[in-house]
C-alpha cells in the first residue's frame, strides 16, 4: 500500500510540480541589501547565494527592508520594492505611530512588477525576515481601515485590498516566530545601534543604510553631528511598538502570532539551528566545543536564561537549546498567540506536502550565522551551507500549481 501511495505522490508531482516561480530574499534583524556594506553579501558574506541560485537558472530577488524596523513597516518596504511606486505605511498605522506615512525618498521601480495572484513568489526570510514574510501575508490577505471604527478603508493597494494567493510558500530560516530570551541584550544596546546610524549618516548610506526615514531619523542637512546624536538618543522609536526589539520580544511576536496565522493557500517551511546541547548533570544547553568564541558566550547565556510573558508565565527549559541569538524551539512556526498552534510537522520527503501547515528541518548544527554563509574568517561559502539552499529551491519548484 505505502509502495502505490509513493507511486501516486511521484505522479501527482510531476503533473502538477515544477513552477517556476520567483525566489524572494527577505534579510533580517540588522541586515543589509546586495548594494550595501561594500561588497559583502547578507546572503553568503564572500560569496553570493542569490547568483549561485540564479546561475542554476532560479529567478531570485533580494530586498532591502529597514534593519531595525517594525515588521510592519519591512512587509509594506517589501511589498513596494517588488511591486514599485512610492511607500505607504497606511494612515492609520502611521497616526498611531507618529511616523511619516510616504517618506519621500522610499520610491522604487519594482523588481517584480508584475507579481500577483497568477504570478506568485517563494520568501525565504531568515531570522526576523521570517516574520516579515507572514507580516506580509497578514498584510496582503487582510483590509486595513485607516481609521478606529472600521469604516474607512486604506488607500494603498497592499493595506485596503484582499490579495489572495500571491504568495506560494514561506520558508523561514533560524527565524523568532515566538520571540526570543535575548531581546533584553538586543535592547540594552540600542543606545550602539543609533550610535552607528549616526556613523552611516556621516559615511554614506551607501554603505550601510538603515532606512528609518518613516521615523525622520536623518541628519539634516544643516543640521551638527552633536545635535544630531542627540536627537537619536532621545528619539521616542526606541520606546515605541513599531520598532524590531519589540516584535522580537516574547509579546511582541506573541501579538503577531494573534493575527498571523497560516494561510491555506501557502506552503511552509521552517530550517532549524543549533549549536548547544544539554548538560550532562542539568537542563542548562551549553555551546558545542566547535562554537566560535564570539558566539559561545551568547548560546551560553541563552542555555540557562529565562523569560516571562507580560501575564507572568514563564519560558521553560524547552527554550535553552538555542543557535547563539534565538531560541531553536521558536523557530518550528507560531506556537503562541489566541488562536494556539499553527499545524508543525517534521518535513518527511516521501509525504504529500499540503498548504497551511508548518514543515520542519532540522535543526541543522549550525548558528545563526554560518547558516547564511558569515564566518569569523571570512571565507567563501561552505558546501553544506550551498547544498542546504540548492536543494531547497529544488523542493519549492516542486511544489504543486494551483
Amino acid at each position: 500500500m505505502k509502495k502505490y501511495l509513493i507511486i501516486s505522490i511521484l505522479v501527482f508531482r510531476a503533473i502538477f510540480g515544477n513552477n517556476n516561480y520567483p525566489i524572494v530574499f527577505i534579510h533580517g534583524f540588522f541586515g543589509w541589501g546586495p548594494d550595501e556594506m561594500g561588497g559583502y553579501n547578507y546572503w553568503g558574506g564572500k560569496s553570493d547565494i542569490a547568483d549561485l541560485l540564479r546561475q542554476d537558472g532560479y529567478n531570485v530577488f533580494e530586498v532591502s527592508v529597514g534593519p531595525v524596523s517594525s515588521n510592519w513597516d519591512r512587509a509594506v518596504e517589501a511589498y513596494t520594492q517588488l511591486k514599485g511606486g512610492q511607500v505607504d505605511y497606511g494612515k492609520g498605522h502611521s497616526n498611531k505611530f507618529g511616523i511619516i506615512q510616504k517618506p519621500e525618498g522610499k520610491v522604487y521601480k519594482g523588481l517584480y512588477p508584475k507579481w500577483g495572484e497568477n504570478n506568485p513568489i517563494h520568501i525565504i526570510g531568515h531570522s526576523m525576515g521570517g516574520q516579515t514574510a507572514r507580516m506580509l501575508q497578514y498584510l496582503l490577505s487582510s483590509q486595513i481601515y485607516e481609521d478606529d471604527e472600521f469604516t474607512v478603508l486604506e488607500e494603498s493597494p497592499l493595506l485596503g485590498k484582499v490579495n489572495q494567493k500571491w504568495i506560494h510558500s514561506i520558508t523561514t530560516i533560524s527565524t523568532p516566530h515566538n520571540g526570543t530570551t535575548m531581546t533584553e541584550l538586543i535592547t540594552n544596546n540600542l543606545p550602539f545601534i543609533q550610535y552607528y546610524i549616526g556613523l552611516a549618516g556621516v559615511i554614506g548610506t551607501q554603505f550601510y543604510n538603515f532606512d528609518l526615514e518613516q521615523w525622520s531619523l536623518k541628519r539634516g542637512e544643516n543640521e551638527s553631528w552633536s545635535k544630531y546624536v542627540n536627537r537619536m538618543r532621545s528619539h521616542p522609536a526606541w520606546e515605541s511598538k513599531n520598532i524590531s526589539s519589540w516584535d522580537l520580544s516574547l509579546d511582541g511576536a506573541k501579538l503577531i502570532n494573534d493575527f498571523s496565522i497560516a494561510s491555506p493557500h501557502i506552503y511552509y517551511f521552517s530550517i532549524l539551528t543549533s549549536i548547544t546541547e544539554k548538560n550532562n548533570n542539568n537542563n542548562f544547553h551549553s555551546p558545542i566545543k566547535s562554537t566560535p568564541l564570539l558566539i559561545r558566550a551568547r548560546a551560553k547565556i541563552l542555555g540557562s536564561k529565562s523569560a516571562y510573558w507580560k501575564d507572568g508565565s514563564k519560558t521553560d527549559s524547552s527554550w535553552y537549546e538555542n543557535d547563539g541569538l534565538v531560541n531553536t524551539c521558536s523557530m518550528v512556526g507560531p506556537i503562541t498567540g489566541v488562536n494556539g498552534p499553527d499545524p508543525i510537522a517534521p518535513l518527511n520527503e516521501n509525504d504529500l506536502l499540503i498548504p497551511g501547515q508548518w514543515y520542519t528541518i532540522g535543526p541543522l548544527k549550525m548558528n545563526h550565522w554560518s547558516v547564511i554563509g558569515h564566518k569569523l574568517i571570512l571565507g567563501n561559502l561552505s558546501d553544506s551551507a550551498i547544498n542546504l539552499y540548492k536543494s531547497h529551491v529544488l523542493r519549492l519548484s516542486n511544489l504543486p500549481i494551483y
